[in-house]
């Protein structure tokens, strides 16, 4: 994989350009994936975002969201724009089989691949050009980086602004979390100069949802959550039947796992939903506790030091059962 500088001497030729992020897209994926979008294409080029999967409504609102092409829905349309690309550029994930169903398709295609992503252990031989930081609170942090560094400041507009915004914002808890550097804070006083309205930003986000999830919540709160008071840990199993008695959508149990760490003292969060095809867990955590390798050694996962996912083909019973006979294993870290 050469480095991404390599690539920018390709932006001043016009191509047709694919773009595409992790299934189930969440603000960070769907943000750069569309903030690149307006980038590339006010340089002339021909461009379409390419989601794996569905996303969640309350992303809808995000300019540019309703010409995403899902692939899982139209594949034959997604599998010809590939198959006609010259450049695919790759954000938020660094694995190809993170795309899912998607995935033969990226591998085979002919097209050069370029990698922005900030997770661990890429899988570099899939891509021609990029860059990994693990440093980077984003990958819309990191768009902006490659826009900024390619000598096209002059091009953030509104809503490239709007779309970045919101990713960084989610993947930093809202600003919050170690990731927020200063380079940070400066890209969004950079974004703030384009009119960006950040607290729409965050009504959009956060607060735009049905009675149905405040009412899951609860219910999982009281029903589903176990507290470990003995590895500061804190486990929430869901099983498919609530999901269906509360008519939950894609996008609805994002961040529960992150108020389980509310809980004072706790270390590690874990929340495990039962899936059509699998059972996905997340995992968050404080300090020095290390979920991506706690992700990668039990549940076939990875992601972030304090943020990862798994997964498992197991039973929730059955999977939720190895959680609590792994974390035994953690006593002394945990405490």
């Amino acid at each position: 994989m050469q480095p991404i500088q390599s690539f920018f001497s390709q932006l001043n030729i016009p191509k047709n350009i694919v773009i595409t992020a992790h299934q189930k897209p969440d603000g960070d994926a769907m943000g750069s994936s569309l903030g690149l979008l307006h980038f590339l294409t006010q340089l002339g080029h021909k461009v379409t975002y390419i989601s794996p999967t569905n996303w969640a409504d309350f992303l809808e609102w995000m300019p540019g969201a309703k010409e995403v092409v899902n692939y899982e829905k139209h594949k034959k349309e997604a599998t010809a724009l590939v198959n006609e690309a010259d450049i695919i550029f790759c954000l938020d994930f660094n694995i190809l089989h993170r795309v899912k169903y998607f995935e033969p398709v990226i591998r085979n295609a002919k097209a050069i691949k370029v990698l922005i992503d900030h997770h661990e252990f890429p899988e570099i031989a899939a891509f021609d050009y990029g860059i990994s930081l693990t440093s980077k609170s984003s990958t819309c942090e990191m768009v902006y980086d490659f826009i900024v560094d390619s000598g096209h400041d002059h091009l953030i507009n509104l809503d490239i602004a709007t779309c970045l915004y919101t990713g960084v914002m989610t993947d930093t808890g809202s600003f919050r979390f170690p990731s927020t550097t200063a380079s940070v804070h400066r890209m969004v006083a950079r974004l703030k100069e384009t009119g960006l309205q950040h607290s729409l930003i965050h009504d959009y986000m956060f607060d735009n949802f049905l009675e149905n999830r405040l009412r899951f919540m609860g219910h999982a709160f009281l029903h589903r959550m176990e507290v470990l008071y003995q590895y500061n840990t804190v486990v929430m199993s869901i099983p498919k039947k609530d999901l269906i008695k509360y008519d939950i959508k894609t996008g609805d149990t994002e961040g529960l796992v992150n108020w389980l760490l509310t809980i004072q003292g706790i270390k590690l969060a874990a929340i495990v939903i039962d899936r059509d095809e699998e059972r996905k867990w997340s995992f968050r955590s404080k300090g020095n506790f290390d979920v991506n390798i706690f992700a990668r050694l039990h549940f076939e996962g990875g992601g972030h030091k304090n943020a990862s996912g798994g997964r498992s083909s197991d039973t929730i019973e059955g999977t939720t059962a190895k959680f609590h006979e792994v974390i035994q294993q953690y006593e002394k870290e945990l405490n």
